[in-house]
């Protein structure tokens, strides 16, 4: 059941604006934080949020890495 999808590594490359549309249509009980890569973050964990770490150097600002739930 989609509800309980956990992670995305399908979004790996895509711009970070698609992989933002591909979780919020997966899961729209999450909240997405969309984060430079190498910004400091708070750590924790939460269950209802994810966050999508992006290469801000690129002009297409591709997805980084794995987006999972936490």
């Amino acid at each position: 059941m989609s509800s309980q999808k956990t992670s995305w590594p399908e979004v790996v490359g895509w711009p970070a604006a698609a992989a933002v549309t591909q979780i919020n249509s997966d899961r729209p009980d999450v909240a997405i934080e969309v984060v430079q890569d190498g910004t400091n973050v708070a750590p924790g964990y939460n269950a209802f949020r994810v966050r999508v770490y992006f290469d801000a150097g690129n002009a297409n600002g591709p997805v980084l890495y794995t987006p999972v739930v936490g």
